[in-house]
Order: structure tokens, then C-alpha cells, then sequence
């Protein structure tokens, strides 16, 4: 039988959408429901293994890991994309890489959420009524504000026209912004100077990788007002960690809504944890019931058609 591992299953839920003891007789599974303490753990723990259904950019298919497995022969991600695989080296090794569809409008809603949650201070007027207390804070509204995008891409696309709903302002900037996507939606395009500098709401929707690494360090940060928001649903490593607690510690900016982090799980000890104007969700995203089906059951039918010998959704860049 050919051994897989479903790895980074944190909630123990991939057997809630495929039915594994149906293939029990054909697959031998083990489920991963914890990170890997280091790359060491994860070579030691899947030395074995033929396959892997991953989920996509949380255990990093680096080079030394993918060399260090040797019965290795096919990887199963959820999502058309994972930057996290180095594709290189499983090139070298003739291993499959193959991927599933992907709903992004969970993103977009999950975005929408924090500026709301940012703008109306949803987590201490929650936190502070199951403590007795009423009305403790005063938010700011939507209607007129600028809106600041940086990447307009299909999960930016999605922003803006919510923006629009709201009677927000909408800009954009990327390096390679679609001047035909921004008149179609009455975006309006600019450098990445005006972006900062106007935002009031700074949402960032460009792919991760060395492109966009650090695109926002101090420097930005302090080019921002005072009484703007920072969001970021997209890569951590986008945005300068380091920076961003200095910025929201001093009150740089009003405050940052975070969905991503450079290390993920975000470690207990953190400070970003104990911040009072940061919003945090744990990389929740494209987490929805929806997504996980899509995934589940297409991370299957790429194995079973790998194995067949005529693999399907393959990923190649």
C-alpha cells in the first residue's frame, strides 16, 4: 500500500471531508495534526512516506527536505500555487506536484472583517462589555475614507469593489498594476508614495516571495497617518515584523488587522499577542468548510490520478 501523510491538519478535520477508510485498502494514512518542531523532526517523521497532501504554506517543502526523502514520489497541495514547494528540487527528483481549485472570496470577506473590526474597535468594546463596561470607545466610519491597495490582483479586485459599496476612495499600486483594472472599477492608480502616504485603510493583496519581501519596513510606516490601519491578509513576510511592532507600539499608526505572520503558528511569546491596537486571526483566510471540501476531495483525485499515471492539476511554476 502506498503510504501518505496528510500533513498540517490543525484541526483535525480532514476526515470530515473525505471518507479514508473507503481507501484504506489501496492507501495507508497517517494524519499530522501539529507543526514540526524543526525540518529535522519533519525529515525523521516522514522518511517513509510516498506522498504528501499538504496544506498549502505551512510546512515548507524546502530543498533539504525534499532531498531527504527518499521513497517520495508525489505532492498533493491545496490551491492552484504554493510558493513554499521548491519546485526545483522536486523537478530533480522527478517527484509530482499537483494542486486543487480554490474559493478566494474568503479572503476578501475575512479583510473585510478586520477593517470593519479596526474601524468600530470590535475587540475591546467586545472584551471590555463581558466585563460590565459600556460604550468605551468611539470608531470612525467607512463613507469617504481612502482606501489604499497594495496589489489589485483577483483578491484585491474583490476589495475594492466592497470599498466602493461603502463610498470609499479606492487606490492602487503594485509593480505591475493593470491600468485597465483600475478603470473598470474606478480605481485609482498611484506610486507607492501617494499609496502610503493617503491611506487610511492600507490593505495589501500582492503574492508573497522576495518581490514584495519587506515592502513594508519603518520607513512606510512613518510615512503613514497617524490614524490609519494597516491590514494584511496575504504573506507575512510582506510586511517587516520587527518594524510593525515598533510602529504599533509608539503609535505610529492606529493600529494593524493580521491574518498572516513571518513565523507561523505565531509563537505564544509574540509581541504582536499583546498589543492592544492589533487585530490578530491565525491565518484564517481561505479557512472555510467550502475551501477545506475543495481541497480534501481534490487533494484525493490528484493521488489516485498520480498513481494512475495520469496525474491532473499538476503545478509546474
Amino acid at each position: 500500500m502506498l503510504k501518505v501523510a496528510i500533513l498540517d491538519d490543525y484541526q483535525n478535520v480532514s476526515q470530515q471531508f473525505v471518507d479514508l477508510e473507503k481507501l484504506s485498502g489501496k492507501y495507508e494514512f497517517k494524519i499530522f495534526s501539529e507543526p514540526f518542531e524543526n525540518e529535522d523532526d519533519a525529515i525523521e517523521q516522514l522518511a517513509d512516506f510516498e506522498a504528501l497532501l499538504i496544506m498549502r504554506e505551512r510546512t515548507p517543502m524546502t530543498e533539504s527536505l525534499i532531498n531527504n526523502l527518499p521513497k517520495l514520489k508525489f505532492i498533493i497541495s491545496s490551491g492552484s500555487r504554493n510558493k513554499s514547494i521548491n519546485l526545483e528540487a522536486t523537478k530533480k527528483k522527478n517527484i509530482l506536484v499537483c494542486g486543487t481549485e480554490i474559493n478566494i472570496h474568503p479572503t476578501p470577506e475575512l479583510t473585510w472583517a478586520l477593517i470593519l473590526g479596526l474601524a468600530r474597535n470590535l475587540k475591546e468594546e467586545i472584551d471590555n462589555m463581558y466585563q460590565g463596561y459600556w460604550q468605551t470607545t468611539i470608531g470612525v466610519e467607512l463613507k469617504g475614507k481612502i482606501l489604499g491597495l497594495l496589489g489589485l490582483g483577483r483578491v484585491g479586485s474583490q476589495v475594492a469593489k466592497i470599498g466602493k459599496a461603502f463610498g470609499m476612495q479606492v487606490m492602487a499600486w503594485s509593480e505591475n498594476l493593470n491600468l485597465d483594472t483600475c478603470k473598470e472599477l474606478d480605481v485609482l492608480p498611484c506610486s507607492k508614495e501617494d499609496l502610503i502616504k493617503n491611506s487610511d485603510f492600507l490593505s495589501i493583496h500582492v503574492q508573497g516571495g522576495q518581490r514584495y519581501k519587506d515592502c513594508i519596513t519603518l520607513k512606510e510606516l512613518d510615512q503613514m497617518k497617524k490614524t490609519s490601519f494597516l491590514i494584511n491578509t496575504s504573506r507575512g513576510p510582506i510586511v517587516n515584523e520587527d518594524d510593525l511592532i515598533i510602529a504599533l507600539s509608539t503609535n505610529v499608526i492606529a493600529g494593524a488587522g493580521l491574518d498572516v505572520y513571518e513565523k507561523e503558528p505565531l509563537p505564544e511569546n509574540n509581541k504582536l499577542r499583546f498589543l492592544p491596537n492589533a487585530l490578530l486571526t491565525p491565518h484564517i483566510g481561505y479557512v472555510t468548510a467550502e475551501n477545506y471540501h475543495i481541497f480534501y476531495t481534490q487533494m484525493i483525485e490528484a493521488l489516485e490520478a498520480c498513481v494512475d499515471g495520469k496525474p491532473i492539476r499538476v503545478i509546474e511554476k
